[in-house]
């Protein structure tokens, strides 16, 4: 294996493991850290951890035991794959983690760039946008677990990290690779907030970083990596599955929400609520019957407006009402495949996570790219095909796009 990836939750891991196989890369995506070494056919292993919103201590030790299993299958650079929208509070575990890491491996300088021009996300000035707004005026600031009010990632890193935050404008970035690198090496002990608002500045990012042990990013960091490894060919072929499906919704973001409302226009759908999952009023076996009788897939979703969630927050505690509802389709996903379901589509990184662990798939297989930064999954020996979308990823008909391309043959 040439690269390690480490990453906070389980769409995060989806959306770099396209990036990497896109580029070339045999890659697998592995659910939590292996206890078995990965096959020589990998060049690009990504682990799926769900540490974006636990305490940053236990992040920590599970981001080294992590990265202790990539380093024994040889990996000669690792990646902690954060989210687009740098999703972390101050006591959050982005700046903990990648500085761990870092004095795991060695490195002294850590290039760090959540930007992914395709999904509307650039870093300017230090600065983090998506599209045309800044971070805190995008709809990121109502986030129910990680609500992000500072657009300046470089203020939201030094918070969080004893290591110097220093940054590479854009304008050293356009020089070239060779001003990248020369920027960052006059630094010394820092992790460095690089500028990037287009493909080709993450691909410049990409060549600089060469022989870095460690990097800090969303997928777009990745762009440029496998050339580095001497990878440029295209992708193997890859068969989806037919059968029953339905699609889980957990995710509050502005784009879900545009999302599902598109949906139950076209396809029945349910909402689960706070306050039916507080109360154990919800049966599962009753919600899998409904599901299997429709003719259309159905939409289950607990995806409501922001100041529904905060309210329900506030009577039920944030993290009581999280974990319920993530139990809930923890065990749904369960008893779903159990009843035949065979495609599976989530939105929300947190939801996606509770699906994986319900449905105890160790390892997925990296499919056709379905929208950017969301490829099609199957979970390995089983014909179960997956979707696991970040909150605001996709366009608002990613839902039917999604269940077409989990049932297209080879």
């Amino acid at each position: 294996m040439k690269l390690g990836v480490i990453a906070d939750d389980f769409t995060g891991a989806s959306d770099i493991a396209l990036m990497l196989s896109d580029g070339g890369m045999p890659t697998a995506q592995y659910v939590g850290v292996p206890d078995a070494p990965a096959s020589a056919a990998i060049a690009a292993g990504v682990i799926s951890l769900k540490s974006r919103t636990v305490p940053a201590k236990e992040a920590v030790v599970s981001s080294l035991a992590a990265c202790d299993w990539l380093l024994q299958q040889d990996c000669e650079q690792i990646i902690f794959k954060v989210c687009s929208t740098f999703d972390s509070t101050d006591e959050g575990n982005i700046g903990p983690v990648t500085q761990a890491l870092a004095e795991k491996l060695g490195e002294t300088t850590v290039y760090v760039c959540p930007a992914f021009p395709e999904n509307g996300r650039s870093v300017y000035e230090g600065h983090l946008f998506v599209n045309d707004k800044l971070l805190s005026e995008s709809g990121m600031q109502n986030h129910p677990l990680t609500p992000m009010q500072d657009p300046d990632i470089r203020r939201v890193l030094s918070k969080q990290t004893s290591w110097a935050v220093a940054h590479v404008p854009i304008s050293d970035v356009w020089a070239g690779p060779a001003s990248i690198d020369a920027s960052v090496a006059a630094f010394g002990r820092a992790m460095v907030i690089v500028d990037a608002i287009r493909n080709d500045d993450l691909k410049a990012i990409g060549r600089a970083a060469k022989g870095r042990k460690l990097l800090t990013g969303g997928s777009g960091i990745a762009l440029g990596l496998p050339e580095n490894f001497g990878y440029t060919s295209a992708r193997s072929a890859w068969a989806g599955v037919a059968g029953n499906a339905v699609v889980l919704s957990g995710s509050c973001s502005t784009a879900t929400r545009g999302q599902v409302n598109t949906y139950k226009s076209l396809a029945p759908s349910r909402e689960i609520t706070a306050d039916d999952i507080m109360a154990k009023k919800l049966s599962l076996q009753e919600i899998v019957e409904w599901v299997l009788q429709q003719d259309t897939p159905p939409l289950l979703y607990s995806s409501a407006d922001p100041a529904i969630v905060a309210e329900a927050q506030q009577r039920f505690g944030r993290e009581a009402s999280a974990e319920a509802i993530e139990s809930l389709f923890a065990n749904l996903a369960a008893a779903l495949s159990h009843a035949g379901v065979q495609r599976i589509v989530v939105a929300g990184g947190e939801t996606s996570g509770a699906v994986v662990s319900g449905l105890q798939a160790n390892s997925l297989e990296i499919g056709p790219k379905i929208a950017a930064g969301v490829p099609a999954l199957k979970v390995s020996g089983r014909p179960l095909a997956l979707a696991l979308k970040s909150g605001n990823f996709g366009g608002p008909n990613f839902f039917t796009e999604a269940l077409s391309v989990l049932e297209r043959p080879a």
